[in-house]
């Protein structure tokens, strides 16, 4: 009996001693920290490179260059004839200090932007932006690094004439120009268009503002310009659903774009029949389209 009371005492003490087990506090979920904001992309590193005999017959290449730097932009102009050279230079200067790579080239020039396009695949290093114009037939496919190839050419040009393709897996932005319409165009003239460099300075300019696209939506345009008229230099295609009504007119009208992109494009006369649930291939403009100006209203008859 004794040792049963003290058995009883211990337990007791031992219970009292024991401080009571409390709840654990209820987790309060927390929202993850924003991320913190994109960096700016630092300026593009722009290479020109003229073809053969470019102090005479590229001289578009030098006067592109300097309506590039007087918009702040660093474009140094090259003999297509150190292409690799340049090449190198361009790879080691992006491993040092990564900036988005514009290449442009006519002619040879145009054959030497895809050779350093090739070089940095291999480097793994994209490449932001390629213009060739009217590239030697030569030229090789367009890599899969990329991003956006333009290619303004003559396809009956003897001296250039190159109908660049891309590589087949090719996801970024794609879009041709045969000029052969134009009478008024030849290779020796066609890197000299002051409406061409004005595009392609806005362009460089846009680059780093444009919007994001998914590289499904990214459509390939080939056109083949029509005479006398002034190209627009789109970059790719984005695929617009038909709603009831619609016409290739009013898809035109609406989008801002020549109807005659929309005939070529989907392989349709200008006044073909559609039907709602269709898509069609529309050019995509780099940034949104400034909304048209207001036209002015003329008093009515008898007011000054």
């Amino acid at each position: 009996m004794l040792a049963a009371v003290a058995l009883l005492a211990l337990s007791n003490g031992i219970a009292v001693a024991s401080p009571a087990k409390s709840k654990r506090p209820a987790v309060t979920a927390t929202a993850p920290p924003p991320a913190p904001p994109a960096e700016p992309l630092p300026p593009p590193k722009i290479y020109l490179f003229r073809g053969a005999m470019g102090p005479i017959f590229s001289t578009g290449m030098d006067r592109l260059s300097e309506k590039l730097t007087q918009a702040g932009f660093s474009a140094d102009v090259y003999e297509f004839t150190i292409c690799r050279l340049i090449g190198n230079r361009a790879i080691a200067s992006y491993k040092e200090s990564p900036a988005p790579i514009v290449l442009i080239g006519h002619s040879m020039g145009g054959l030497c932007s895809v050779v350093i396009s090739e070089m940095a695949a291999k480097e793994n290093i994209p490449i932001s932006l390629v213009i060739a114009i009217d590239p030697a037939h030569a030229t090789g496919d367009v890599p899969l690094n990329v991003e956006r190839f333009i290619n303004i050419f003559l396809s009956d040009s003897v001296l250039g004439g190159g109908d660049v393709v891309a590589v087949p897996g090719f996801r970024g932005h794609y879009a041709s120009y045969d000029l052969k319409e134009n009478s008024r165009v030849s290779h020796i003239n066609i890197e000299k268009s002051d409406d061409i460099h004005r595009q392609i300075v806005e362009m460089v300019t846009q680059l780093p503002r444009i919007p994001p696209q998914a590289q499904a939506d990214a459509v390939p345009l080939r056109y083949l310009v029509p005479a006398d008229t002034l190209v627009e230099l789109w970059d790719s295609g984005v695929r617009v659903p038909v709603r009831r009504g619609d016409t290739l007119e009013s898809i035109a009208a609406a989008n801002r774009v020549p109807l005659w992109t929309l005939a070529q494009s989907n392989s349709l006369a200008e006044n073909a029949q559609l039907t709602p649930g269709q898509t069609i291939i529309v050019p995509r403009h780099l940034t949104p389209p400034e909304p048209p100006a207001a036209l002015a209203t003329p008093p009515p008859a008898g007011r000054k």
